[in-house]
């Protein structure tokens, strides 16, 4: 088994933005993985946006993915066991401007479109689906 090491400077750093703060918060409450057209819909945030974060978050350790087909599945880590303290702490922060519930809501939503457990339709807002070409 491979054993990653995790800097607490790469860590906070990719806590530091607005945008994955809202991805790790999203995925820890919902408790499910999800492909980047699911999080598209879900954050209202461009495709090249949410790529880049979402490398970002990989990359510091919070964040594994898994490629099934044209689709790429993006799902907290759990292990070593203080990320799950780092992420609990993540998602008790306030949301005064309802924010993480509006995007609660939306992925809520988005998810009810998976077939056989798996998002098969990709983006669906028009605005985004765009931004993607």
């Amino acid at each position: 088994m491979q054993s990653l090491t995790i800097k607490a400077e790469d860590l906070f750093q990719a806590l530091a933005d607005p945008t994955r703060l809202r991805i790790v918060r999203l995925l820890a409450t919902a408790q499910e993985e999800a492909c980047l057209c699911e999080l598209v819909d879900s954050l209202r945030e461009p495709p090249y946006k949410l790529s880049r974060h979402l490398k970002i978050l990989r990359q510091s350790g919070l964040l594994s993915a898994q490629k099934e087909g044209r689709w790429v599945y993006h799902r907290l880590v759990s292990q070593p066991a203080y990320l799950m303290k780092l992420v609990a702490v993540v998602c008790a922060l306030p949301d005064p401007e309802k924010v993480f519930a509006a995007d609660l809501a939306r992925f809520g939503e988005r998810m009810c479109l998976r077939e056989d457990g798996r998002c098969r339709v990709g983006i669906l807002s028009e605005e985004l689906k765009a931004e993607a070409r």
